[in-house]
């Protein structure tokens, strides 16, 4: 970031987006997703909304407007305190408006924005899951006139394949996550609770300058995976699966311990786990067709005769989890799978997920990411 108010460079690829944005058949963009706006900007998130968007009787919402083709044109409609902002760093945007107090104000300066640069009859593109109900009544009110579609298509597309810095973060994320967890399990022992274990990892986590996003925790018999007042005691198999954020980059990591030595039905199934894991991992590269992943680990699960008890997804990662890559349309997540057919790309982020749930014993999550 430069500071003092100097302009920045154009900090993605305007002609990938307006690519993007001309196969969607979008005039003009309004983002309003808090990691939509911090990647058009760069890296910028504004901190004063960093863990709560509500305020008054509104909330904040930045829109960043983008008309295809133009970026020259381009704006970011933000709230009042962001002047602050402004005046401490660059921006790349040419006209930065920190002046909103809600979603409504906030629309009426973006429409304003879309009729000064003749937009207003156009094709508006907007994050349907990421604006209010009233600021997009407003928008529909304000340009009877404009077709509005959803954008989050070309705006997905456009963060699939990560830069170098990019890739650094999530690398860095992952990597403080790992020693956050083996810190906890380091330092605890017979006795510790599951929230206590929780409230450690977060502390760990801070500490190492992540912000702590969750924790799925499991310990001994149990499939239960939030923080509880359970006592993790010798002889139990631990599980901890975490998000930490790193300037906006998600670390998402599994790891598991026991208090004690595992017995060898317990190295057995783990034994199988990686065994699906590698399976789902070797036809990773740049060009393979992004189903073979699923191939691969479907077919190790066959051949197990734990097989109705395994669970297995892969999924991209980056500013949010399930990102592009999209590869399957049976997973926790509801997309489709897109992807599938498609080829992988150099710079795609992918965490490849086994579980096995044991019908007596929890043997966890194991979680293996690799970048390709």
């Amino acid at each position: 970031m430069s500071g003092n108010g100097e302009r920045q460079k154009i900090p993605f690829d305007a002609d990938r987006l307006d690519q993007l944005l001309d196969e969607a058949g979008i005039d003009v963009l309004l983002v309003s997703s808090k990691h939509n706006v911090q990647y058009l900007l760069g890296g910028y998130r504004f901190f004063f909304f960093d863990y709560m968007d509500a305020i008054g009787r509104s909330r904040y919402l930045p829109i960043l407007v983008y008309p295809k083709g133009a970026p020259e044109k381009a704006a970011y409609i933000g709230y009042r305190l962001e002047k602050h902002e402004k005046e401490a760093r660059g921006f790349w945007v040419p006209e930065m408006r920190p002046a909103s107090s809600g979603t409504l104000d906030a629309m009426q300066m973006a429409v304003e924005h879309v009729q000064r640069l003749g937009l207003g009859s156009g094709r508006i593109g907007i994050e349907t899951a990421f604006l209010p109900a009233d600021a997009y009544e407003a928008l529909r009110e304000a340009l009877p006139q404009s077709r509005v579609t959803n954008a989050i298509t070309p705006l997905e597309r456009l963060r699939a394949v990560k830069t170098p810095d990019e890739l650094g973060k999530l690398r860095e994320a992952s990597e403080r996550v790992i020693d956050s967890m083996l810190a906890v399990v380091g330092g605890h022992g017979p006795g510790a609770t599951k929230r206590q274990l929780v409230d450690a990892l977060k502390r760990e986590e801070v500490g190492r300058g992540l912000t702590f996003e969750y924790c799925l925790i499991t310990a001994g018999t149990s499939l239960n995976r939030s923080p509880s007042d359970q006592v993790w005691q010798q002889g139990d198999i631990l599980s901890l699966d975490s998000g930490g954020n790193y300037h906006g980059y998600i670390g998402d990591v599994c790891r598991m311990a026991i208090l004690g030595e595992p017995d060898g039905e317990l190295q057995e199934l783990l034994g199988e786990v990686d065994a699906i894991q590698q399976a789902a991992m070797r036809p990773v590269r740049a060009g393979v067709r992004g189903g073979e992943i699923y191939a691969g680990a479907e077919a190790a699960i066959g051949r197990s005769p734990r097989r109705e008890h395994i669970e297995f997804v892969a999924h991209g990662m980056g500013l949010i989890s399930h990102e592009v890559p999209h590869l399957t349309d049976r997973g926790p997540v509801q997309y489709t799978a897109e992807d599938a057919e498609r080829p992988l790309q150099a710079g795609m982020v992918l965490s490849i997920e086994t579980t096995l749930l044991h019908p007596r014993r929890e043997i966890g999550r194991a979680s293996c990411r690799e970048r390709v």
